[in-house]
């Protein structure tokens, strides 16, 4: 298949993921292969550290966070006077975490109106941790359920309004080759299959360790060379066989990222990785 379909027919990709299986790298990277489709591209990053400012030079990067959302969404209600009050004061923060799904909602009514701003092709937003994105995609449901006049419920319509479309939004799962991750990658699409009725894009499987097993015993037993040859072939075969599990138990494509060797990546080895699925 050809791995950027997907992003061109939604208007808005939310990456999702347990913590550590490189959800950042993921969205940087679908940034980087879209924008040389000639796709315009806004990436948004949600309550985090500026990450994708460093890996993404030259691209429109937008940090959300739920105070600020929220901020907004009073004074574009009337409600100026209030936001600033309650922003200089720091109650506004209290507001967004003692009012379930509020932050959730204000969050993505911004992330909505972006999306309907017609000035990008594509919104690609670095999403929270699978077990939060579950609570963060239901927020809409959750507050129609209990809240049923006024603005808020209009916002909480709008947003289940975009998630239910695929037209309009699909969410990226990330996940590694590994037992546990894969396991949670599984019920993660099936909690937002049943509960919140998103459209899943093909899952991405990142740092997978491709080739062929090494000839481990052509090096001299009790070597390190021989050592990291068994290692090698041990994750190797372990990813295989998670890649293999993960086809199985979800029925949605897979797009692959290899390992890239080192700790810390960087603007020029997410263009490497772009290459994997935009080559230039």
């Amino acid at each position: 298949m050809d791995p950027l379909q997907f992003v061109s027919t939604a208007r808005v990709a939310i990456v999702a993921g347990k913590g550590g299986v490189g959800k950042t790298t993921v969205t940087a990277v679908l940034a980087r292969a879209a924008i040389r489709r000639g796709l315009r591209v806004l990436v948004v990053e949600l309550d985090g550290k500026p990450t994708l400012d460093d890996l993404l030079p030259g691209v429109d990067v937008q940090h959300i966070s739920a105070s600020a959302a929220l901020g907004e969404y009073l004074d574009t209600h009337g409600l100026s006077r209030v936001a600033k009050r309650l922003a200089s004061s720091g109650i506004i923060d209290v507001v967004a975490t003692a009012s379930p799904g509020i932050d959730d909602i204000v969050v993505l009514g911004k992330v909505k109106q972006l999306e309907r701003s017609g000035r990008y092709d594509l919104v690609l937003v670095d999403g929270p941790a699978a077990g939060h994105a579950i609570t963060f995609l239901l927020a809409a449901k959750g507050l129609l359920a209990t809240v049923r006049g006024g603005p808020i419920a209009a916002q909480a319509t709008d947003v289940a309004e975009m998630l239910a479309d695929p037209t309009r939004c699909q969410v990226v799962l990330v996940t590694l080759p590994e037992t546990t991750p894969v396991n949670e990658a599984v019920e993660t699409a099936a909690a937002l299959r049943d509960r919140v009725g998103v459209h899943l894009s093909p899952v991405v499987v990142n740092a997978v360790d491709h080739g062929p097993l090494l000839q481990a015993d052509a090096a001299p037993e009790g070597s390190a060379m021989r050592a990291a040859a068994e290692f090698r072939n041990a994750r190797r075969s372990l990813h295989a066989t998670e890649q293999a599990r993960l086809a199985d138990e979800l029925d949605l494509p897979q797009l692959t990222l290899p390992v890239v060797p080192g700790s810390v990546l960087d603007a020029e080895a997410i263009d490497h990785l772009a290459d994997q699925w935009d080559p230039r």
